[in-house]
């Protein structure tokens, strides 16, 4: 099954979360990933990378291998 943003309903999150979420979709669709793709390079799941884009508690090893995966600095995912 392909899993997509429409598949999982958005939880309850606070501003931060869904900021770290904008920023690993956006830098997740900068290098052409599907989030099966991303899901296969990071050894995630799918369900876990929907959540975090949609705003769930990433914990930062989490985010390190979403960075490393996307060959970008752990700092994009950094609060603003």
């Amino acid at each position: 099954m392909k899993y997509s943003i429409h598949n999982i309903g958005p939880k309850d999150t606070s501003q931060g979360h869904v900021e770290i979420g904008d920023a690993v979709r956006r830098s997740r669709e900068a290098v052409g990933y599907s989030v099966d793709d991303l899901a296969l390079t990071c050894g995630l799941t799918c369900a876990e990378i929907i959540g975090i884009e949609l705003g769930a508690d990433a914990d930062p090893g989490r985010l390190r291998r979403i960075a490393a995966a996307l060959r970008v600095p752990t700092s994009t995912f950094a609060l603003k």
